[in-house]
């Protein structure tokens, strides 16, 4: 008899076949030769079933018949690929044994485990475990089967995966949806990756930008010239800044300090899948599903690079070879020149920053493959890029800088100059089309006050000599809010399960406790968008109305756990330990349908909420004043002659327009993050973000919008990045809810 091998999508079962059995006969849904046949799934042909598998009554959503914690899950066919499925079956047959090739990680454990449970396959299994779909690994990977028992552990870890996540789902968005008559759902993941979201947006509708001065002099010495920042505690009187910039303007200075030293920055790190959806986000403004998918096509289709939901950023030993074949496959491409350039010296087994075991689980990081890249559609060429100069990088010396630290004195005022001055590009030679200008480029530090000034040319100073102070200017700051999220920097959090982590080895040390996997963040993020909880303008992530209320309806319920990202964080790094058979399934099952029937039995006692806590926007920021005054103008008669006059004050101050909202006697005033109606606090919740469609709105747009429903023609961007000419309308006169009108 034959062996069936089961691939977990088409193009992976034909590069097999084309690989292992070059004569064999296509018969549509399978491949046939002489010693194997193989076919493949379609994704996921089996799943975990629906509640009213169990019960009937289930067909209903019902509180009263929470929670539902079944004994054993059952499983179903999926009715769209169901016909393959009893290809599968029939296949199966005719076979003594399996090779289970779906991916090799997690997810693909997973998908044929679902198939061989409801097939009930008893053939014995060998697991296929390769890391790219070129034929020479291919056949190494068949040469090197395992027993499928090997996998046993990654099979419960992903089988308890899918189980936590439907007893989460099923009940908790069943609950919350029930009890407060507004669908709402409700995940292990998704939830805690709402509220980073939350949590973000709220810090920032709450800040207070504080104005603070700092004092920049302008010094010289013979031909070199400088600048230096003001050094002491934070200036918040303009008249005290603008009395030093007077003191020491045109006056003899001193260098009282100047330190030397040479530094080294080395390539970065290669691609784990997370790192190469952050990067495409930020330079490409792909999302990471669009980032996903098309490194699957390069890997699946292209055959150009290895497996790509890794999430390590190293590699082993033998793949030291495969480096170096990659690379020479890449002379005479587009890259021959940095091919050239390149040092093989560089990569090798003891240089830990490129090859470390110890960091590599079932994926090293993402390589391009020996295969020269065919014809490439615009999208796909970009992401190869990205991922090819990353590989070339580690070929390539490190940049070398010389800092300078100068602590400049005029009499009594001490100023300090941070010069970073390039002397050697090195790895940074294969991104010189992207590189900025470093002749006078500045870099802001983390702390606000302290600037980098980067100089590619010679930078000479003599500690010894005087120095003049030529200028000096005393300049105006605000404090600025933390950023909303992007995908990208989402995903960072995701990663290390919110933590603001910098530190590379700190967050490598964070991977295992990150919000779901590589391969399912981008998925997350996409559920959110779908269940109306974010939006995204340009690349920016926002929350709506309804993912306030969400994550303000599960904190208030008393199940603050299921927002927590550090704690959902310990349940991935749970899964990992079982999949690492140092964890049990079944103790960590049983703390999930225990965490389940919480939440059913807190959200039944839980106060139903006001139907128009999902619709109400959120208020706008106000300077202190403005939001007093308007507030109390809001409350019409009650409000006293003094109140009366002070918002009367404030609307012939800062009005734009009357309220659109009907029946609402409010004016529209302007926040620091949109325009919102006086009346917010009766219960008007209309109101216009300024960033609207990759542009800030001005007053006059806003009038146009309140008074016309419409502003003129203008340049705007989709949520896909797009760039499109047409007018902003305002779609929903209650919420303030803008569109485009091409």
């Amino acid at each position: 008899m034959k062996t069936l091998i089961i691939a977990e999508k088409p193009d992976m079962g034909r590069n097999i076949a084309a690989a292992i059995e070059r004569n064999a006969k296509n018969m549509r849904s399978y491949i046939e030769g002489d010693q194997y046949i193989i076919t493949w799934a379609i994704g996921h042909l089996v799943s975990l079933a629906e509640p009213d598998a169990y019960d009937e009554r289930y067909k209903k959503w019902n509180i009263a018949h929470l929670p539902i914690i079944p004994s054993r899950f059952k499983l179903v066919a999926n009715k769209r690929t169901a016909d393959q499925l009893k290809v599968i079956k029939e296949l199966a047959a005719r076979c003594d044994s399996i090779v289970n090739a779906c991916d090799a990680g997690r997810e693909g454990q997973y998908i044929f485990s679902l198939i061989q449970r409801y097939l009930q396959l008893k053939q014995p299994v060998q697991r296929l475990w390769i890391s790219d779909l070129t034929a020479e690994t291919i056949r190494k990977g068949f040469a090197e089967l395992k027993p499928g028992q090997a996998y046993d552990n990654l099979t419960k870890a992903a089988s308890a995966r899918s189980e936590a996540d439907w007893l989460i789902g099923m009940n908790g968005s069943r609950a919350f949806t029930t009890r407060h008559n507004e669908l709402l759902s409700v995940g292990r993941v998704q939830t805690p990756v709402l509220a980073l979201i939350y949590d973000r947006e709220a810090e920032i509708a709450k800040f207070q930008s504080d104005t603070y001065y700092v004092v920049e002099a302008s010094f010289k010495q013979g031909k070199t010239t400088y600048k230096g920042l003001w050094q002491g505690d934070r200036l918040t009187d303009q008249a005290k800044a603008q009395q030093i910039a007077t003191a020491v303007k045109g006056q003899a200075a001193q260098i009282e300090h100047y330190e030397q030293k040479e530094v080294k920055e080395y390539p970065h790190r290669l691609y784990d899948l997370t790192l190469l959806q952050r990067e495409a986000n930020s330079k490409l403004n792909f999302s990471a599903k669009k980032t996903l998918d098309i490194a699957q096509s390069l890997y699946e289709k292209h055959k150009l690079i290895t497996y790509p939901r890794t999430n390590s950023n190293y590699v082993n030993e033998q793949n030291i070879p495969e480096m170096h074949k990659a690379l020479q496959a890449l002379q005479g491409t587009s890259y021959g020149q940095w091919v050239e350039g390149a040092n093989r010296s560089f990569v090798h087994a003891g240089n830990k920053s490129i090859c470390n075991p110890a960091k590599v689980e079932d994926h090293h990081a993402i390589l391009p493959t020996a295969k020269k890249a065919g014809s490439l559609s615009s999208d796909e060429q970009k992401l190869y890029d990205l991922i090819v100069k990353r590989f070339l990088s580690q070929y390539y010396p490190p940049a070398q800088y010389i800092n300078h630290l100068i602590m400049t004195k005029v009499g009594e005022h001490r100023f300090k100059t941070t010069i970073k001055q390039l002397v050697a590009l090195g790895w940074k030679v294969i991104y010189g089309d992207q590189q900025e200008t470093p002749s006078k480029r500045k870099t802001k530090t983390s702390n606000e006050e302290d600037e980098i000034v980067e100089l590619s040319g010679s930078f000479e100073l003599d500690a010894k000599a005087p120095v003049q102070c030529q200028q000096a200017v005393a300049k105006e700051k605000e404090t600025q809010p933390p950023k909303s999220y992007t995908e990208g920097t989402l995903l960072k959090a995701m990663e290390s399960a919110g933590k603001q982590i910098e530190d590379d080895d700190m967050r490598e040390a964070m991977k295992d406790c990150g919000l779901g996997t590589p391969a399912t963040r981008a998925a997350t993020i996409e559920r959110l968008k779908q269940v109306g909880y974010i939006h995204i303008q340009g690349k920016k992530i926002t929350i709506t109305n309804k993912g306030k209320a969400a994550i303000e309806l599960v904190r208030g319920a008393g199940v603050e756990l299921l927002t927590s990202p550090e704690m959902t964080g310990m349940w991935e790094k749970r899964l990992n330990d079982i999949a690492r058979g140092q964890a049990s399934a079944e103790q960590f099952m049983e703390n999930v349908k225990k965490f389940a029937s919480m939440i059913v039995d807190k959200v039944k006692i839980q106060p139903a909420a006001a139907k128009d806590q999902f619709a109400q926007a959120e208020k706008p920021v106000k300077k202190k004043g403005a939001r007093t005054a308007a507030a109390k103008a809001g409350k019409g008669s009650t409000a006293s002659g003094k109140q009366r006059a002070a918002a009367a004050a404030v609307k012939s101050l800062t009005s734009i327009a009357a309220c659109p909202r009907p029946n609402c006697s409010g004016f529209i005033i302007k926040g620091k993050r949109g325009y919102g109606c006086s009346n917010y606090k009766s219960g008007c919740g209309f109101v216009i973000w300024k960033d609207s469609f990759g542009r800030e709105l001005t007053d006059s747009q806003i009038k146009a919008l309140a008074e016309k429903g419409k502003t003129a023609r203008l340049k705007l961007i989709m949520s896909n990045g797009e760039e499109v000419q047409g007018k902003i309308i305002l779609k929903n006169r209650s919420s303030g809810e803008l569109d485009i009108e091409m």
